[in-house]
Order: C-alpha cells, then sequence, then structure tokens
C-alpha cells in the first residue's frame, strides 16, 4: 500500500448507514442496501453497518415470522450476496432468520459473496414486545446452524457471539450487538472487546422520543471508552411504519468515547456516516491500560471466531477497500491532492480541545492542577518563600501566575514571591519590560540582577574569545548566561530561605532545550513540565478571555503572547530577536511529532498524520481561539525534515529527562516524567527512527 493511503498507516474507514427501509418490501430493501454498500465501497469503507431488520424492515408485528416473508428474507439474502460479490468489504445488515426451527432478530456478516457469520439478539426489546416473534440468541446451542444451501456460506456460518477477523487489514477485529443489547446491564460488546473485537457494530431500530437520541449516544460513548474500541450505530428511519412511533434514522460512529461523524436525524433519503477508525491509537492503548488487559471476559456462552481477507487488488474486486492502492506505487508522494482526507482530519493540536468552552474547561483544569501541585509542595515543607526568574517570555510567565494564585489560596504575603529578572547580554527592554509590568500589576515586586559582569567574568576565566572583544556566540556563551542565572536563583533562595520555582515545559523537555543541571533544567519544584508550549499560549489566552487576573494583568499578557519565543542569549543587533522556532523548528509540528510518538506510532505514520492535519490550513478545524495569523501550513517535506530533527533531539535528550525535577502531570499517559509516564535509556539510539524518515525523504528526492 502506498504512504497516501488510510489503510497503510493503521487506519480502517467505518460507515454507518441509514437507509429507507419499507416492512415487507423486501424486494425494494435489498437494491438500496446494496447501492449504499457499493457507494460507501467507493468511498473507501471496507466496513459497512445497516440497521436492524433492514432487508424486511423492523415494523412488521406479527408479520415477522410469516413464512412468505421469511422466504422472501432468505431470497433477499441470497440477492444481497450476489449484488455486493463484487465489493471487497465487511457488510453488517439486519435480517430475521428462522434458525432451528425459531425466529431470530439478527445481524449478518456478509463478505466476498458470501454469508461468513451471524449474531442474534439476545436482549429482546420488551417496549416493541419482540418476545411475540422471536426467541433471544441466549438459547442457542453451541451447535446452532442456519440452513440455506442455496445461499453462499449460510450453512457454515457460525451462529451467535464472536468476531470476524479482517486478515488484510491489520487490528480489525468486528463484532455485532443488536438493538437493545446495548442497554443491557451486561452488554454483549463489553465481552466482545475484551475478547479482542476493535470495532462493535449496532444494527438498531429505536423509536424516536424526546432525548432517545442522547441516550443513545451516552451509551456508544461510555462502550466505546471502556471497551477501547470503536462503535458503530446505524438506526431506523425514513420508510418504517408510523403507525404507533417516529424512527429517526440516526447514524454515527465513535472512537475510544469521542464522536467522529454523525448523520441528521429523520433523513428522508439514504445517509451515510463514514470515519476513519485508528487501529494503532486502539491497539496502544489496550497495551498500556492495565485494567482493561486484566480483565475478566464475561459469559457469552458459545463464542466463535472468523477469519477473512477481503482483498485489496483482488481478482474479482472491481470495488476496492482501498481505492487509493496503487499496486506499482507510483502515486507522488508529495502531492498534495494525492490520497485520502482522513475523516475526520487529525487535530493539528492534540493536546488541545477545538470549541471555545473545551478550551476554556482544559485550561481551568490544567491551571487548577498546577495550583494544586505547587500548593501542597509548600505546605510539605512549612510554606517557605517562592523563587523565580521572570525574563517576560510565556514560561516565567505561566509560573508566576501560578504562585500568584497558591499564594492567594494559601494566604501569604505576596512578599512571600521574590521575582527576579536576570539580563544578559541578549535581554531586550521589551522583554524586561514586560517582566516588570508583570508583576507590578500582580503586586509582585521585581528586583533586577545583571548577569552580565560575572559572566564576562566567567568568560574571560576560562579564555572565551568573547572576552577578547569577539563576538563568538557558541554554546558555551549561551549556557554561562543560563547557568548564571539558575546559580543566582538557588543561591538566592538559600538565602531568603525559599524554593527555587521552574519554568520549563513539556515541549522544551522533549526537544532537550534546556541547559543540564546548573541552568533552566533544574529547580526545586516546577509547575510547567506537563504542558507544551503551546498549551501555555492557550492558557494566557484563556487567563485574557476571563479577565482572570484584572485587566493590567490582561494587557500586559496579551503583549507577552504577541512577541517572538526566545532565549535571548545571542546578540541580534539590527537584526530581529533570536527565534527559537527559527533554530529549532515550529513547537506546534514538535508537539504533535511528540503526541504522536508516545502513542507508540512509527515515524512513517506520524509523517502521514502530520501531511493530513497540516497540509492544508483552509480545511479542518482549528481551535477557536488561536488567531488566525497564527494558522500555518506545511508540506511533507518541510514535516519530514523536522520530524527528523524532533526524533534526533528526542532521542539524544533522554539524560536530561531522566534527573528532572517533580511537578504535576496534566495529560495522563503523555508526559515525561521518568518517574511515571516515560522510562528508556539515557544512551538509547534512535537510529530505527529516524533512518525511517531518511528514507521517505529520499523517496521524496528520487521523485524529482
Amino acid at each position: 500500500m502506498t504512504f497516501a493511503s488510510p489503510y497503510s498507516h493503521g487506519f480502517a474507514r467505518l460507515a454507518a448507514i441509514s437507509i429507507p427501509s419499507l416492512p415487507a418490501e423486501v424486494d425494494r430493501n435489498v437494491p438500496v442496501i446494496a447501492a449504499a454498500a457499493r457507494k460507501a465501497a467507493q468511498q473507501g469503507a471496507c466496513v459497512c453497518v445497516f440497521p436492524e431488520m433492514s432487508i424486511s424492515g423492523y415494523t412488521l408485528g406479527d408479520l415477522a415470522v410469516s413464512t412468505r416473508l421469511l422466504d422472501a428474507v432468505e431470497k433477499g439474502v441470497e440477492l444481497l450476496v450476489k449484488a455486493t460479490s463484487d465489493c471487497a468489504q465487511l457488510i453488517v445488515v439486519g435480517a430475521p432468520l428462522r434458525l432451528e426451527g425459531r425466529v431470530y432478530d439478527c445481524a449478518l456478516f456478509l463478505a466476498r459473496g458470501k454469508v461468513v457469520a451471524i449474531t442474534p439478539k439476545v436482549f429482546l426489546c420488551e417496549e416493541m414486545d419482540e418476545h411475540r416473534c422471536f426467541t433471544s440468541g441466549a438459547h442457542l446451542g453451541a451447535d446452532a446452524s442456519w440452513y440455506a444451501p442455496q445461499i453462499p456460506g449460510a450453512s457454515e456460518a457460525p451462529v451467535g457471539n464472536g468476531i470476524v477477523n479482517v486478515e488484510d487489514v491489520p487490528g480489525l477485529a468486528v463484532a455485532a450487538q443488536v438493538g437493545t443489547d446495548a442497554y443491557a446491564a451486561n452488554p454483549p460488546a463489553m465481552s466482545l472487546a475484551l475478547r479482542g473485537a476493535s470495532v462493535i457494530c449496532n444494527p438498531a431500530a429505536y423509536p424516536a422520543s424526546l432525548g432517545r437520541s442522547l441516550q443513545r449516544e451516552m451509551l456508544a460513548q461510555a462502550t466505546s471508552h471502556s471497551g477501547i474500541c470503536a462503535y458503530a450505530y446505524a438506526g431506523a428511519g425514513n420508510g418504517e411504519s408510523s403507525s404507533d412511533m417516529a424512527w429517526d434514522g440516526q447514524t454515527f460512529i465513535y472512537q475510544d468515547g469521542r464522536k467522529l461523524c454523525e448523520t441528521e436525524l429523520f433523513p428522508v433519503d439514504t445517509q451515510i456516516a463514514l470515519a476513519d477508525i485508528d487501529l494503532t491509537a486502539l491497539a496502544n492503548r489496550r497495551q498500556r491500560e492495565s485494567g482493561f488487559s486484566h480483565a475478566q471476559v464475561g459469559q457469552l456462552g458459545k463464542y466463535w471466531a472468523v477469519d477473512i481477507r477481503l482483498g485489496v487488488g483482488a481478482p474479482g474486486s472491481t470495488v476496492s477497500f482501498d481505492p487509493w492502492a496503487k499496486h506499482d506505487d507510483t502515486l507522488p508522494l508529495g502531492s498534495e491532492d494525492a490520497g485520502a482526507a482522513l475523516t475526520p482530519a487529525p487535530s493539528r493540536f492534540p493536546f488541545l480541545s477545538t470549541s471555545l468552552a473545551d478550551i476554556d474547561k482544559a485550561c481551568k483544569e490544567a491551571f487548577e492542577i498546577q495550583v494544586y501541585g505547587l500548593k501542597k509542595r509548600l505546605q510539605a515543607v512549612g510554606n517557605p518563600k517562592m523563587v523565580l526568574g521572570v525574563s517576560g517570555g510565556l514560561d516565567s510567565t505561566q509560573a508566576l501566575l501560578v504562585c500568584s494564585e497558591v499564594a492567594a489560596r494559601l494566604g501569604l504575603e505576596k512578599s512571600q514571591i521574590l521575582a527576579y529578572t536576570l539580563p544578559g547580554f541578549a535581554t531586550s527592554e521589551g522583554t524586561k519590560s514586560h517582566a516588570y509590568r508583570l508583576c507590578e500589576s500582580l503586586g509582585i515586586k521585581c528586583e533586577e540582577i545583571d548577569i552580565r559582569p560575572a559572566a564576562r567574568q566567567m568568560l574571560a576565566d576560562m579564555g572565551h574569545p568573547f572576552a577578547d572583544g569577539q563576538a563568538q556566540y557558541d554554546v558555551t556563551f549561551e549556557n554561562v548566561q543560563a547557568g548564571l542565572r539558575a546559580d543566582y536563583l538557588f543561591r538566592l533562595a538559600n538565602h531568603q530561605g525559599g524554593l527555587v520555582i521552574g519554568t520549563g515545559d513539556l515541549s522544551e523537555a522533549a526537544l532537550g532545550w534546556c541547559t543540564y543541571g546548573v541552568g533552566d533544567h533544574m529547580s526545586h519544584y516546577a509547575v510547567n513540565p506537563g504542558i507544551p508550549k503551546t498549551m501555555l499560549q492557550t492558557m494566557i489566552r484563556w487567563a485574557c478571555r476571563e479577565n482572570r487576573f484584572g485587566q493590567e494583568c490582561t494587557t500586559v499578557l496579551q503583549d507577552i503572547l504577541a512577541q517572538e519565543i526566545s532565549p535571548e542569549l545571542i546578540p541580534g543587533g539590527e537584526e530581529k530577536l533570536q527565534s527559537t522556532q527559527d533554530t529549532i523548528g515550529p513547537y506546534e509540528l514538535h508537539e504533535f511529532f511528540l503526541y504522536h510518538l508516545l502513542l507508540g506510532r512509527t515515524p512513517r505514520d506520524i509523517a502521514y498524520l502530520a501531511w493530513q492535519a497540516w497540509r492544508d490550513k483552509d480545511n479542518g478545524v482549528w481551535p477557536a481561539d488561536l488567531p488566525i495569523a497564527d494558522r500555518n501550513q506545511y508540506d511533507l517535506k518541510t514535516i519530514l525534515r523536522w520530524l527528523r530533527e524532533f526524533l534526533r533531539r528526542f532521542f539524544t535528550s533522554q539524560f536530561k529527562r531522566t534527573c528532572v525535577p517533580g511537578g504535576p502531570g496534566v495529560n495522563v499517559g503523555l508526559g515525561l516524567s521518568p518517574r511515571g509516564d516515560w522510562r528508556i535509556p539515557s544512551d538509547i539510539s534512535g537510529r530505527l527512527w529516524i533512518a525511517q524518515v531518511e528514507q521517505l525523504l529520499s523517496d521524496l528526492e528520487d521523485e524529482k
């Protein structure tokens, strides 16, 4: 498979489909189902789920057990199997079936011209009086079978609870629960997920009523999160009898508690909800969640497993589930319009939400975590003074806001916060002014210690060319300044009876963008280590929107947000301020790389996801509070160049992360603390990961 195909990167496209199903008109329903399945296949879906009893229609009353109708259903299944035999996809469709002399409400699994499995409903719906016509699948024996020799695969298809494993889509394991099975106290879905199902299909027919659609979604959300799976729901809609109720035709797909897509309620025609399921993310979270891996599998009774191959490009498959696959692999790797657009598009800022309400909620929660962590640490050691360097940049600004809030909650005077600005050779008047103004707006005294004389002396003592007037601004020149700042802060803390509050963030830790030991790498307690740089920007914007610290402070915060991110260690002269991102790359890309690397993805997959997320700034959803001017896009070559740099810095900087100060985690499982989230040897090689990026860059060059 090619780079441009979602199937080449651990994704599988699902379709949840609502059709206008007509009661007792099997000959009309089957062509509609077949056409919808074909359309979904052409759009790249390898799994389609249709509503409960969609072949026959659900609102049949006592006609559900009519021999005439059941004969027509069997004929309809035969026709549907033949009509979709050239589609390389798994179709999950509902129908009433005769099994061993009784009638069951079933989900049929169809693939490549045959019936491969059947799952009957277990928990019949009392509201719809289903017991009048149907028997619960819980009563089926271990040797149950459906005898329909004219239908390919019917006589051999296993019946009951089980999973269809799609071998040529790694990680795709599909199971079904029918209708009200989802409402049971112990729904089959959870047992099936624990057995290995990564996708749960729910062919359903729930009558519409006030609040029911929300109820269904809450169940789907909970099941997909607890079962660490995808959940595809397709409900009966237009065409069903309205004698006593209405039918809303709802469809949606969830993954791990997050809604990926949905269709409108009460559709007139066929509606298809498409979503790309991240099978890699599901597998990785299942590996990390001990509560999932250690859970006891529920009692399923008879259990089956079927292995199938859909066959990408196989003979007889005129409609491939992967229309982007090219056997000769000639699809231009760098083409911006090549391949499928993931549905939904990957989040550009995976550590952040997109809606303003969710952003505000996350910012408040993250701030409270920071405040709790520092407050607890101070109380544990007798409420000492808080000592920190305030540069006028993002990190120290957020740290100072946290210190101010902690002082207020502990009932401490602001004099307990000792803020220092420590200008060096490249400190601008703008940032220094921001530091003073910020402290003043918070009622905190700011003192200045000019580190340049001490720095000159240290550089002279070691014979550095700068001491002789040469403009040599190397790493020694930079780290002498960074180290002195930290040294002053620690000695001030000793002198004043305080703790040094660290300001470094998660993004800097990932890239090793800190001065080891004697620099900003070290503190007594850090408040930002679990928060990436872009989230710090978001939190400061939130503080401005809330006017949390007063209008004077808000004005200063807005000015800080508008300035260039810079360490201010190299004099710029007439040139612009030293830019961190010009040196190490865009933080927004590095944070994207970090997030997905911590999820266990390969560099190839990370590059693909970044390409999908960042190739076109006009597509996809941006965080609501991000200024339009800050909305960027990157081509694949740029993404690969910075991914290579990220991996190089990430692996060579582990030694800095093995001995970092304590600080509160914010994003569970996505931190770099050696005491919890991330543990690897400090001398580990990243060659295996970097080599894959090098190969992709080489492929791009070969295309020219």
